[in-house]
């Protein structure tokens, strides 16, 4: 049964979503009653190539591990897997077919596509997911009753490296501080929160854009070189991000003071010989490994089984899980909505269920997570880790930083956007 993520996507879209939901086997009740169906419609093929693979064995493995434990209260999940190629009419068109076969959920990872169904998911009273994507905006419950990044937006991870910088580097007063970014609205996401936090703690900010895709950056690091940064933070995705780092140390910054927004990976790391890159930080979301309760028993029953959906090496890999935890977090919505609400499982009683969900941390895969009717985001929870050469170690416990800042951002955002809209109707 193992196949490979591409072989599926592209040899059969049809053939995931019942391959998900039969793996159930003889598992307790897993098919007694109707199933919930979830689409995953992401990038396989264009920008987000360098992640997207993982994330999606990742949620496949889940949903089968999922399905042979009973799936949610006795009902089978349906993962409906297509590829959008980060193109948003592709994926507002992927978008209606999956609500038209009866899809209640819906996952993207790309920011382009799912700011682009964002609208539609509201009005069609669907739930769907932007966890580490999307725009900042979103965590707003009110603003955005249907769209849940489930985790820290990435203001929120700067604001918790800056935090970890302040209180275990020697502080940000009369610092220098670095951020070199790709030139894109995800690269220049956390500048305002960086402007807003260097005039509170006293640190000189400096920004270091490059050109996407992000493949030559020598121009910027030159510029940082001149500029003689205390710390730097580095912005960008996918290749890139091996690409900033080398070219952060070979002009002269340790690896100790590089630190890097949530997608730099294992592999990533592992492209550098030695202990070249050993001390680089980056935020973190869910914990990598396969030590957790979860992915010991994907790793038994699952993959072991040889029901595995990809390569068994990835499995806990940082991508990996992060698949795992979007998937146990939807789970969780949807129990907590039928227990609350009973069958049949709406797109408004899933809503509910996201609104409901307190303290759950996957069996120890992530910070707990508690999401309200105000807040989408969950408190903005992360962890500093650290490449000791092999692996990502976390160096301080779960946290989040300077959210009421984050938050006068985001108000901000939303009575400039307001105010656009009525300027547009005039």
């Amino acid at each position: 049964m193992k196949q490979s993520i591409r072989s599926l996507v592209g040899g059969g879209l049809a053939g995931v979503a019942i391959l998900a939901a039969g793996l159930a086997g003889g598992a307790a009740q897993a098919q007694d009653k109707a199933p919930i169906k979830a689409a995953t419609l992401l990038d396989f093929t264009r920008v987000y190539t360098f992640l997207t693979d993982e994330y999606s064995q990742g949620q496949q493995d889940y949903i089968k591990l999922l399905n042979m434990e009973g799936g949610i209260d006795g009902h089978p999940v349906e993962l409906i897997v297509r590829d959008q190629g980060s193109q948003p009419q592709q994926g507002i068109a992927l978008y209606n077919q999956a609500r038209d076969e009866g899809a209640i959920f819906f996952d993207f990872l790309s920011t382009p596509v799912a700011n682009a169904v964002m609208p539609r998911a509201n009005e069609d009273h669907l739930p769907m997911m932007t966890f580490a994507h999307g725009r900042a905006d979103a965590i707003d419950g009110k603003l955005f009753p249907f769209v849940f990044p489930s985790a820290a937006i990435y203001r929120s991870q700067a604001a918790l490296l800056l935090k970890y910088m302040d209180e275990h580097v020697g502080g940000l007063k009369d610092k220098k501080i670095a951020f070199v970014h790709i030139d894109s609205p995800f690269g220049r996401e956390p500048i305002a929160l960086l402007e807003a936090m260097a005039k509170t703690k006293g640190f000189t900010l400096k920004t270091f854009p490059y050109a996407v895709p992000g493949t030559e950056q020598s121009a910027a690091w030159t510029d940082v070189r001149r500029f003689r940064p205390d710390q730097v933070i580095i912005w960008g995705a996918g290749p890139g991000q091996a690409v900033s780092v080398r070219g952060a140390i070979s002009n002269g910054i340790s690896p100790k003071s590089i630190y890097s927004v949530i997608w730099l990976s294992e592999t990533d790391m592992r492209s550098f010989q030695g202990d070249a890159v050993v001390g680089v930080k980056r935020f973190t979301a869910v914990n990598t490994g396969a030590d957790s309760a979860i992915l010991k028993r994907i790793s038994e029953k699952v993959v072991a089984a040889g029901k595995g959906t990809g390569d068994a090496k990835v499995v806990g890999s940082t991508y990996y899980n992060i698949g795992v935890a979007t998937m146990a977090i939807m789970a969780q919505a949807a129990k907590q909505a039928l227990a609350d609400q009973g069958e049949p499982l709406t797109g408004d009683k899933l809503k509910a269920g996201f609104e409901k969900i307190k303290d759950f941390d996957a069996e120890g895969l992530m910070p707990a997570l508690t999401i309200t009717a105000d807040d989408h985001q969950g408190g903005g929870w992360g962890r500093v880790s650290e490449w000791d050469g092999s692996k990502w170690v976390p160096l301080n416990d779960w946290g989040h930083a300077y959210q009421d800042v984050i938050w006068g951002l985001v108000r901000e955002d939303a009575a400039k956007a307001a105010k656009a809209a009525q300027e547009t109707k005039k």
